[in-house]
């Protein structure tokens, strides 16, 4: 077999789902204008629901998974990529419908790949990766829709996440008033440590009693969880609000009421990392790697090595994973 690489390849093996490490080859893979070589890639919760069919997140069997990566170019088909270029690739149908970044050599369509940031080493971008990208444009959604510091408190749920340790510095560093809401509560100073004012224990909110509208506490929210919490930020917003719902890991349904919307104008945002349009994606990476970069969430990232992969999938379903985790795919790689 020419020039076989390693790739962790998750199967339907008779309607069981199961992941394992396989050999390939470049043909084998789908296909694509761009061939880049893989050095770092990470973990979404996305990615441990995907590799033993928990959430059916693969549209289609066998597929390399790994729904985001960042490396370097060695071939390209398309004349906006060339051999030593310095990429990402997250989003699209990556790991889900289009052999993904957990693979040593990754080839994927031209218009899905993201020049990376001249500051920006593999590692840095991984330690985002699609979580990080995700927090990111959550933020500059709500700002477009007029969040200002000022404008008071905003909440950030799953706060030791990928998402909300991101979403929690970036805003820090802006000068809002952050208020952690977290099911940790080990994990206090940690949060506080990346910049929340304040850490809330979600067990402290009843949910079980949502009121149409309750006190007007916060200017915003980043929300990691959906279902039953979700309404509760929406009750608890404050005129012109702004929401943006990134995730489900509490439920995907919302039972809530049009009060917050027609009675203080609060706004619910809809944040698709994966859809989203090219220009943007490239500006909120440049932002990421000067002005947003998350310094003290970067420093905290834990690296594991390509063959430990495996065993860390199981920590994330359970909610035991803080932070960051990147994933040293190269056997060379060391950053660039």
């Amino acid at each position: 077999m020419p020039n076989p690489f390693k790739a962790y390849r998750t199967f339907d093996e008779g309607g069981k789902i199961v992941s394992r490490f396989v050999d390939m080859t470049i043909d084998q893979l789908d296909p694509g204008d761009v061939i880049i070589r893989t050095k770092y890639s990470t973990i979404n919760f996305k990615d441990a629901l995907s590799h033993n069919g928990t959430g059916k997140i693969m549209r289609k069997f066998p597929t390399n998974a790994g729904i985001d990566m960042a490396g370097t170019v060695e071939s390209s088909t398309d004349r906006r990529w060339k051999a030593g270029d310095k990429v990402i690739v997250t989003s699209y149908d990556m790991g889900v419908g289009h052999d993904g970044g957990y693979a040593e050599r990754v080839r994927v369509p031209a218009d899905w790949v993201v020049r990376r940031p001249e500051s920006m080493t593999a590692f840095d971008a991984m330690a985002l990766g699609t979580a990080g990208f995700t927090a990111a444009l959550a933020i500059e959604l709500m700002q477009h829709n007029g969040l200002k510091p000022e404008n008071g408190p905003v909440a950030v749920t799953g706060a030791t996440g990928g998402v909300g340790s991101v979403a929690i510095e970036i805003l820090a560093k802006q000068g809002y008033h952050v208020v952690a809401i977290t099911g940790k509560s080990e994990e206090a100073d940690y949060l506080k440590g990346i910049g929340a004012r304040e850490v809330v224990q979600r067990q402290s909110i009843n949910v079980a009693k949502i009121r149409p509208l309750d006190r007007a506490t916060y200017a915003g929210a980043v929300d990691n969880l959906g279902g039953d919490l979700l309404a509760w930020l929406l009750s608890m917003q404050k005129i012109a609000g702004t929401v943006a719902s990134v995730g489900l890991a509490a439920g995907h349904t919302l039972n809530t009421t049009v009060m917050p919307f027609i009675l203080r104008g609060v706004h619910l945002l809809g944040v698709d990392s994966a859809n989203c349009p090219m220009a943007v994606r490239q500006r909120i990476w440049n932002r990421l790697a000067v002005e947003w970069r998350p310094d003290r969430v970067h420093d905290a990232v834990r690296t594991i090595d390509f063959d430990e992969l495996p065993t860390h999938f199981d920590p994330y379903l359970k909610g035991l994973v803080r932070g960051r985790m990147v994933v040293r795919v190269a056997p060379d790689a060391h950053g660039g």
